[in-house]
């Protein structure tokens, strides 16, 4: 069965086609400006030239026909015609409470995923509009919802719960949901893969570590705690989030500069983390690296600051966890800046950590950078967030 995969955001989508049994990528790509002037598509056959092109799209729905005329274009396609889509999965980013699985989707589903549009209002109303599209330009192929959260919904309350009244979780449902799910579900299976144990016996933490970053603890074969929160500001020092703050700085900064709290949650979102330790210079950490190289001191500060931030939720989850077998670096930095895995792992020989160096210092392969013999185990799986849904999808529509 062929799946495609859908991540769609506010102006923006990503898409895959994979083929369920090899889990081969067939095509991939991603539309870019959508509703704005400029728009482009990108698209990416399995060992073909990468295609890019500007093309109107002032709405998803004209988005999703041209990725599927990409799909089915007679030289550059990798399917005959639209029959050849066994199932769409969608990524979703919030599902409350409500979802602790994935689903099928049916318009009962639609509407619980609307209900949560207010805990993620950035994400969640692009991802409905997407899932409406394919449903439009698809109606006959069975479409399922995956959850950003719904891998995180097995921590317990004394995890989850915010030390606000609980009339305000009754009410509000304001708890910590946690995202990345996909990635960190797929990530600590396959850490327990590596170690040739079963997923249920090791304790692990992983560390999704991009421009968005969370780290996550497993035990007994489910989530037992994360670092973001109600939403992903909560958690890491990150690209351009705070990560954890005293709440008091809301009203602090409110007041000193006369702005309102939309003003300074876009300063918190989109303004801090180590853009912001930067001096505003960059959020990119091969920039960041750079600097740090070169003993910029706003680079070296946002370096270290990071790192340092990652450490402390890891000696954290240590604690929760009671003990650990291995902690895995995923995502965009996790997987690529060797000089962040080392620097978070300074901090770890209290675990027995020493790593590897030379194995820390290779790219793109599922591999342990821990020396051999270390009593805890450290390793670099990429992650891979569109096979997780397809795998998600397909058990579902089988």
């Amino acid at each position: 069965m062929n799946v495609l995969v859908i991540n769609c955001g506010s102006s923006s989508l990503k898409f895959q086609v994979i083929d369920s049994v090899s889990e081969k990528c067939l095509a991939k790509g991603l539309c870019e400006r959508i509703g704005i002037e400029g728009s482009m598509i990108s698209y990416t056959p399995d060992g073909g030239e990468k295609e890019k092109k500007e093309i109107p799209m002032p709405d998803h729905t004209k988005a999703i026909s041209l990725v599927l005329e990409a799909l089915t274009n007679e030289k550059t396609g990798v399917i005959k015609d639209l029959s050849e889509i066994g199932a769409v999965g969608h990524r979703i980013v919030h599902g409350g409470e409500k979802f602790a699985n994935s689903t099928l989707i049916n318009d009962e589903v639609l509407e619980a995923i609307k209900e949560c549009n207010d805990l993620a209002p950035l994400h969640n109303p692009a991802n409905l509009i997407g899932i409406n599209a394919c449903r439009e330009l698809m109606p006959n192929t069975p479409m399922v919802a995956v959850f950003d959260t719904a891998f995180h919904q097995s921590i317990p309350a004394k995890a989850y719960m915010y030390g606000l009244p609980v009339s305000l979780y009754e009410k509000y449902k304001i708890r910590r949901y946690g995202f990345h799910g996909t990635s960190h579900s797929y990530v600590s299976h396959r850490c327990a893969e590596l170690m040739g144990k079963n997923y249920d016996d090791v304790k692990m933490i992983v560390c999704h570590l991009g421009n968005g970053a969370s780290v996550s603890a497993i035990k007994g074969g489910k989530c037992v705690d994360t670092s973001m929160g109600l939403t992903p500001l909560e958690g890491l020092i990150m690209g351009t989030r705070s990560g954890d703050i005293d709440p008091a700085i809301i009203e602090f900064l409110a007041h000193k500069e006369n702005l309102s709290i939309d003003e300074v949650m876009t300063i918190l979102n989109k303004k801090s983390g180590v853009l912001g330790l930067s001096n505003g210079v960059s959020s990119d950490f091969r920039d960041i690296e750079d600097g740090y190289r070169a003993g910029d001191k706003y680079m070296t500060l946002a370096m270290e600051a990071f790192c340092y931030r990652v450490a402390k939720y890891v000696g954290a989850y240590v604690a929760s966890l009671n003990g650990v077998d291995a902690i895995a670096f995923t995502a965009g930095i996790g997987e690529n800046a060797p000089i962040v895995r080392s620097l978070v792992c300074e901090y770890l020989g209290y675990l027995g950590v020493e790593l590897n160096e030379e194995n820390n210092n290779k790219r793109g392969l599922d591999i342990e950078i821990s020396k051999p013999g270390c009593k805890t185990k450290v390793f670099v799986i990429p992650t891979n967030e569109e096979l997780a849904i397809a795998r998600e999808t397909v058990s579902l529509v089988k």
